[in-house]
């Protein structure tokens, strides 16, 4: 099954589709199907697309994962870590896979993409093992985890390059676990302007999904909804000769297997003023 969320008669509407039958809406919020609610029957049919997709949800936490795949730790010439590099991406970060992305020149003159393998969390966990940190998962979601290199290597850690507004383009919907039957064996690729930049898999993954979610039921309780960003493949510009990074008139796009396809300008603050 996919769950979205879309402009519909203007307001926000949970959206659902399974199989071939199309997309319908439903009376139920997205967050309470996340959490195991059955959606209402009753809803409509709709078209769903670039034109009324919008951010899913608001994930009530977000964890990011860094140097989580061994091209990119190659590719940055770092050292393979020992345990998973955990950092928070900040919830107001999100943004809709349509949207436009914020980059203001005064703020940071080095950001740069990230497709990643979004987890969407179904249960509260604590202390879990690898196995029901598995079982414990609603879906995922394609995302990207726009960085501000700069602010990053000036502050050693990684709240504000990770967290500025519209940092964190995700959707375009939800797909339940059962329509990927394995979250290590999936494709993401991003493309700058049209060239394609990242071609990789979750294969190449450090700590595999399972691993990541154990471990950060270790530390902190997962809830219904929260969403664990699991790392990026090779190919980021940041770590390219020369380097490349997203500036205002850019347009960044991903793809991460079955999940769907984001497709984000880059505009300024003054057009973000002015509406896009």
């Amino acid at each position: 099954m996919r769950l979205a969320t879309i402009s519909h008669r203007g307001t926000r509407t949970t959206v659902v589709s399974s199989g071939d039958d199309g997309w319908r809406t439903t009376r139920t919020p997205l967050l309470d199907l996340i959490g195991g609610a059955s959606p209402h029957a009753d809803g409509e049919s709709v078209n769903v697309g670039p034109h009324n997709l919008l951010a899913p949800y608001r994930p009530p936490t977000l964890f990011g994962i860094g140097l989580n795949y061994h091209d990119t730790v190659q590719e940055m010439g770092w050292e393979v870590p020992k345990k998973p590099y955990l950092f928070p991406k900040l919830s107001s970060s999100v943004t809709g896979p349509y949207d436009p992305v914020e980059v203001d020149p005064a703020v940071t003159a080095r950001a740069d993409w990230e497709a990643e393998l979004g987890v969407v969390i179904g249960k509260p966990l604590r202390r879990a093992t690898p196995e029901q940190a598995l079982a414990a998962v609603f879906g995922y979601v394609a995302a990207n985890d726009i960085s501000a290199r700069d602010l990053q290597a000036a502050d050693g850690q990684w709240v504000r390059g990770k967290g500025l507004d519209t940092f964190c383009p995700l959707g375009p919907w939800l797909v339940t676990v059962d329509e990927v039957p394995d979250p290590q064996d999936v494709s993401l690729r991003t493309w700058y302007n049209g060239t394609l930049v990242q071609d990789g898999t979750s294969k190449s993954m450090i700590f595999g999904v399972a691993e990541l979610i154990a471990y950060c039921s270790r530390w902190f309780t997962l809830s219904p909804g929260d969403v664990i960003l699991t790392g990026t493949p090779a190919g980021c510009g940041d770590f390219r000769t020369p380097r490349m990074a997203l500036t205002p008139g850019d347009l960044v796009e991903i793809e991460v297997g079955t999940l769907g396809r984001q497709r984000n300008p880059v505009i300024g603050p003054d057009a973000a003023e002015h509406g896009g």
